[in-house]
């Protein structure tokens, strides 16, 4: 992490039904390739000629490249500047409509639900309904994510 980076968002500072915007980003049909043949070489992934006959008519994204494209946002709109101690897990993974090349994705996190621990009192978790829409505004993926953060000291 940028030492130049001042941690200000703690357990303590979300509210349930807060929400937060994560930023954009627009991928290119070079990113979706290259992710695609290292990680999830199906057709409709690396092969322009065969996407073109499948459902999707081209080539998409992989909903993996969507999930860490959705990372990045997460990362650089909130926990760059969080007491984020990580994660037990993530639920719900859902990717609802197809990324292709060009799309620019926004990203969304709207606070559920806060658990304070009970054996860890430094701590606690936040869980999040993140969503990811496509510059036509249309959800491209939502998942329901827990992040452990850390509290202020007292």
């Amino acid at each position: 992490m940028d030492a130049a980076v001042k941690i200000d968002i703690y357990f303590e500072t979300f509210k349930v039904g807060q929400v937060y915007e994560l930023g954009s980003y627009t991928v290119s049909e070079e990113q979706i390739l290259s992710f695609a043949r290292e990680f999830d070489p199906q057709p409709f992934h690396v092969d322009a000629e065969l996407a073109a006959k499948t459902i999707y008519g081209g080539i998409i994204a992989s909903g993996l490249h969507t999930a860490s494209i959705f990372m990045r946002l997460l990362y650089d709109g909130l926990l760059c500047r969080a007491a984020s101690m990580g994660s037990p897990g993530q639920d719900e993974l859902r990717w609802l409509r197809p990324v292709r090349p060009g799309d620019t994705l926004t990203a969304r996190g709207t606070v559920e639900e806060l658990i304070p621990s009970k054996s860890k009192p430094d701590r606690g978790l936040v869980r999040t309904l993140y969503e990811v829409s496509n510059q036509k505004g249309e959800t491209v993926m939502t998942m329901r994510g827990l992040g452990m953060f850390g509290r202020r000291e007292t």
